[in-house]
């Protein structure tokens, strides 16, 4: 039984087919190449791409959550992406601003090089977001990438499903020509069928890793979870807090030291007392005579 996930995809994807072929029908109207030499059909993306998004999104604390930004590498062939591999980029925004965003070109272009040397086949296919929807500048950010591939692939991936499902969406961007053409043509997003998959030693990792999410006991995704469950430490009023409490802490160990110090002298001076005292007495004894013999 397919989800309700499965199903709005099919939706759309029917939906994305019968206007194209009502397009072709009507020769009257221009049809945008990108729609009429549709080539893109699906998106796959591993578990590893997944666990990488998912890291990368614990990283940012919990209480400045915003989304964050990385590129994917893959392979594509026959309509099909898959995303392979994935790494983070720097990426900012103005939340009142959309159009004022930042993101680390150049950090890219770097780690995209030294993934290259590890594995040639992977190159760059898209972008990743954690949304979790669309913005308004995604367009813009997708120009970006078309810098480094000519058709990229936009995926959000929903790191805090609400229920069960693909947590991915993807997108490509295609050219809208307007029925008036004295209005200028506008970039637009276009949904894609996304899917879950995996190689046999990808699945084989998974597994264990399903086993020590089981038993909490042996995990490390347990303690790494107990870390990115800390609180921001960045705030003026905890860390005037903390120096407060260290503050009154290092006193009553300074006035307990200084105190044990007064006493060992107190008791050092009553002992050399006493021991001048014993001599005294020692001291003002008469002292024996010893008897002669034959007296």
């Amino acid at each position: 039984m397919e989800s309700d996930t499965l199903i709005r995809l099919k939706e759309v994807v029917e939906h994305g087919a019968a206007v194209a072929a009502a397009a072709q029908t009507e020769p009257q109207q221009p049809v945008p190449p990108q729609l009429s030499g549709r080539t893109l059909e699906r998106v796959v993306v591993h578990p590893l791409v997944l666990l990488s998004i998912v890291d990368h999104y614990n990283c940012v604390p919990r209480d400045t959550r915003k989304r964050v930004v990385g590129v994917l590498l893959g392979t594509s062939s026959r309509g099909t992406v898959d995303v392979t591999n994935c790494y983070a980029v720097s990426f900012g925004e103005d939340d009142k601003d959309p159009r004022i965003w930042f993101l680390d070109h150049n950090y890219h272009e770097s780690m995209f090089s030294m993934f290259k040397r590890i594995n040639a086949k992977e190159h760059v296919v898209g972008w990743y977001s954690t949304g979790p929807k669309l913005k308004e500048n995604d367009l813009d950010v997708h120009a970006l990438f078309k810098n480094y591939v000519p058709n990229p692939v936009l995926v959000i991936i929903d790191v805090q499903p609400k229920e069960l499902g693909i947590p991915t969406k993807a997108y490509y961007a295609v050219e809208e020509v307007k029925e008036n053409a004295t209005q200028k043509s506008q970039k637009v997003f276009v949904h894609v069928p996304s899917e879950n998959a995996a190689h046999e030693v990808e699945e084989i990792g998974v597994e264990h890793i399903l086993r020590d999410v089981k038993d909490t006991t042996i995990s490390t995704l347990a303690t790494e979870d107990v870390f990115n469950l800390l609180p921001n430490l960045n705030v003026n009023e905890l860390i005037k807090a903390f120096a407060v409490k260290t503050n009154d802490m290092m006193l009553v160990i300074y006035l307990s030291s200084l105190i044990r110090s007064v006493i060992a002298l107190h008791n050092l001076i009553n002992n050399k007392m006493l021991n001048k005292e014993h001599e005294k007495v020692e001291d003002s004894k008469p002292a024996a005579v010893p008897a002669v013999a034959g007296s």
